[in-house]
């Protein structure tokens, strides 16, 4: 379909709601956009909405038997959780880059698994920023990380458009163009 329009289940609206609030509130930590908010303020948003209202709309979704959703959000939920109170501890650079490249490996195989063009632009944002946020952890940079920040930015956005478009009945799918003139796009 060109402009594929889906109401969406309701535990997959809230799922992408919390996911795309606590993806851009932790990214805009990192960005440096707004004077006086840091990661550190994103810590609340990610316990709460990305960790236990995730997790809670992951565990709906298996009820409801959506393995893909409700996969993804118990995970992501349990990550955040984890980031969440595991922030603010003394860990070395080394283990926060650890922790940041698992995570990163949790959403790349989410990204494998398909989904819409929307989740899987989620996904794929996501897993470009905590890629970039681990490499920055090891390495000790912070213009890496506020790059990574600007991705997870991107991510959140394209996480809550998809919400707001599933519920608005927004378009959920780029149209399709022909492949140009003379060619033939095979369908």
């Amino acid at each position: 379909m060109d402009n594929d329009v889906s109401a969406g289940s309701t535990t997959t609206i809230v799922g992408r709601l919390a996911l795309g609030i606590t993806l851009l509130a932790f990214g805009l930590g990192y960005t440096d956009l707004i004077d006086g908010v840091t990661a550190a303020d994103a810590v609340t948003i990610a316990h709460y909405i990305g960790g236990v209202a995730l997790f809670v709309a992951g565990l709906l979704a298996l009820r409801d038997r959506d393995t893909a959703g409700g996969t993804a959000f118990t995970v992501l939920g349990a990550f955040w959780f984890t980031w969440a109170v595991s922030a603010g501890s003394q860990a070395s650079d080394n283990a926060a880059g650890l922790f940041l490249l698992l995570f990163a490996l949790v959403v790349l195989s989410l990204a494998a698994a398909g989904g819409d063009q929307l989740t899987r632009g989620t996904y794929g944002l996501f897993l470009v920023a905590l890629v970039l946020m681990a490499v920055a952890a090891f390495a000790g940079n912070d213009s890496l990380t506020k790059v990574g920040g600007w991705f997870a930015v991107a991510a959140g956005a394209v996480a809550w458009y998809a919400a707001t478009a599933a519920t608005a009945h927004w378009p959920t799918a780029l149209p399709r163009r022909a492949a140009g003139r003379g060619v033939t796009a095979a369908g």
